[in-house]
């Protein structure tokens, strides 16, 4: 299924006019803190002031104290002095703070805006998405933007003020000579733009490294029990250290990049420098000038290059983050397939009648399905069987809309679900998937996932009849135990059974079980199928299933192949068909037979 082209957003379309909304929209963040950043900026004015006033009173020093021998200056400087440090350190102090709280303001939003954007996503995406590449994304690449906020933009702000006011005084001291000691600047910013591109180049692959990086140890962690079963440590070792190799190679290029424009600053600056001490000394020399006003003017050129190399590195920190949000903002500019008309029908709870009229669905240039017509009743109980592949998960994924159809329609009640509000149709539904997705919580607030209001009586009751309650009451904490990632601390079918309770305390209209006993064991599996029995009565229910005894409780078989419902019909009247429902309850039973056989012979 092919979704709408990121092009068709009107932030692309700006993006195409040249107006570089990623940046104006992390500028419009800026903004939000204005307060802050006032406050701010008076800190950097008051450092660079304090900057600019240890430089002027180098002349005052050399020729008041030094050569006049001025007791009243001698008593009076050194409390200047204490007072332009004191005041120094406060603005470095409020600078310091103001701009990492609004840094990290700004960060958290990004990142929330990033989590929110990524959850609305369709679930094609994180089919297609690494779950390491997202994790970056939302930690590694966000931390960069942090750095380019809080500490790039502090720099540049508080090193451009400097440079204002040390101009301002080397004018003042000397204005011929100034004008020869700022020619060099212009060529000095060369490196700082040149260097600041390639930096923002290899900056990009570095993070991508990151990001694959994070993607192999989630890959190699969840996995471990696998590495480990088909020893395949060494192997797993090597891929790391390759990978480690792979990026310490790219941030050895970035090292390059942005070490090289220090040497070409130092250099410029050391030819500024060597001609204001041949100038300014041979005007000492010939008595157009004195020490104290030489003195004064070399102070303030020799910290005014100091900002002004600064700035390149800044700049290094700046391309770094425009990188990384480059790399953000292509999930949050992402557009989803799955879109919410503007006045959505509201579902309301109750028996359902769900209906497939000609669905097609395709995704990734292949056809899941094919001419789907379904109609299911109120209440029917209608099971989906076949090979692997064929397309039930497909089909029932249709109906909370994970995908949308390719082509016709999927309806409740005659309401196209395409028009009906997201949250109440997925109201609607309650789900058990094979895959046992549990999360880090107490098991109270696993079972209550779908109903956080649910009461405790009402949460062990689901549980009493997903038959459940007994093995959790042995648990240490009994229902307020943590579960672990992923529900680890449990076996599979304990997993199973409390996502079944899950699916019970939601108690919606339309329930879906996809494999949904796979991982129980034959006893628990009976007794769990006794509470799904009881829980389909009245509602409608898609059931997938491998083994086919366990269906035979089905009003509706539909044997899906190719993406096609090839045959449909109670389990005695596809047998007497002897079509591909009666060509897999033969396969299955001479399977069963030969494990049967075997088990005999094992017991003997």
């Amino acid at each position: 299924m092919k979704s709408n082209p990121i092009g068709k957003n009107p932030i692309r379309k700006i993006r195409e006019q040249g107006l570089q909304p990623r940046h104006r929209y992390l500028l419009s963040l800026v903004r939000q803190n204005t307060g802050k950043l006032v406050a701010a900026m008076a800190c950097m004015l008051i450092v660079a002031a304090s900057t600019s006033a240890s430089a002027f009173l180098v002349k005052p020093v050399l020729d008041d104290i030094f050569f006049k021998k001025n007791m009243a200056m001698l008593r009076l400087i050194p409390l200047a002095v204490i007072l332009i440090y004191l005041l120094r350190g406060l603005g470095y102090y409020g600078n310091s703070y103001l701009m990492n709280y609004v840094g990290e303001n700004i960060i958290r939003h990004l990142r929330n805006r990033l989590y929110d954007r990524i959850q609305d996503l369709p679930l094609s995406f994180f089919q297609n998405e690494q779950t390491g590449v997202l994790m970056s994304r939302i930690t590694n690449d966000v931390n960069v933007i942090k750095a380019m906020v809080s500490t790039a933009i502090t720099g540049s702000l508080r090193d451009v003020f400097t440079i204002f006011g040390l101009t301002f005084v080397i004018f003042y001291r000397d204005w011929k000579m100034a004008i020869f000691a700022l020619i060099v600047l212009p060529v000095a910013f060369f490196p700082i733009v040149e260097f600041g591109r390639r930096v923002r180049r290899i900056s990009t692959g570095c993070q991508e490294a990151m990001a694959d990086l994070n993607a192999f140890l989630h890959e190699t962690f969840f996995g471990n029990k696998i590495v480990k079963a088909f020893g395949r440590e060494e192997y797993e070792k090597a891929r790391f250290f390759q990978k480690t190799d792979d990026l310490f190679k790219m941030e050895m290029r970035a090292v390059v990049a942005k070490s090289l424009s220090s040497p070409v600053m130092e250099f410029l600056g050391g030819l500024g420098i060597a001609f204001i001490i041949w100038y300014g000394g041979s005007r000492v020399i010939s008595g157009t000038s004195t020490a104290g006003t030489f003195f004064s003017f070399m102070a303030a050129v020799l910290m005014l290059y100091d900002p002004v190399k600064k700035l390149t590195k800044l700049n290094n920190a700046l391309q770094q983050g425009l990188a990384a949000a480059d790399r953000v903002f292509d999930i949050i500019e992402r557009h989803s397939d799955i879109s919410e008309v503007k006045d959505p029908v509201i579902l309301e709870r109750g028996p359902h009648r769900v209906t497939f009229d000609s669905v097609t669905l395709q995704y990734d240039d292949k056809i899941a399905l094919w001419e789907i017509d379904l109609d299911v009743r109120p209440g029917e109980i209608v099971a989906l069987v076949g090979m692997s592949g064929g397309g039930k998960t497909s089909l029932v994924n249709l109906i909370p809309r994970f995908y949308d159809v390719t082509q016709g329609a999927v309806s409740i009640d005659g309401v196209d679900i395409r028009k009906a509000s997201i949250a109440s149709l997925r109201d609607q539904i309650a789900i058990v998937t094979q895959d046992t997705i549990l999360f880090n919580d107490t098991v109270a607030a696993n079972i209550a996932y779908g109903k956080p209001d649910a009461s405790e009586a009402k949460i062990q009751a689901a549980a009493r009849a997903a038959y459940a309650d007994d093995f959790i009451q042995r648990l240490p904490q009994g229902y307020d135990t943590p579960l672990g990632e992923l529900g680890n601390r449990l076996s599979g079918g304990e997993r199973q059974r409390l996502c079944i309770a899950r699916a019970l305390l939601k108690d919606a209209p339309i329930l879906i079980l996809d494999e949904a006993t796979s991982a129980l064991d034959t006893e628990s599996e009976m007794l769990v199928q006794k509470a799904l029995e009881n829980l389909m009565k009245g509602r409608t229910t898609f059931v997938i299933a491998h083994r086919l005894s366990t269906i035979s409780y089905a009003q509706r078989i539909l044997v899906i192949v190719g993406g096609r419902i090839v045959e449909q019909g109670r389990h005695e009247e596809l047998l007497a068909c002897d079509g591909e429902y009666a060509k897999l309850y033969r396969m299955q039973y001479h399977r069963n037979q030969k494990e049967e056989n075997n088990d005999s012979g094992d017991q003997e």
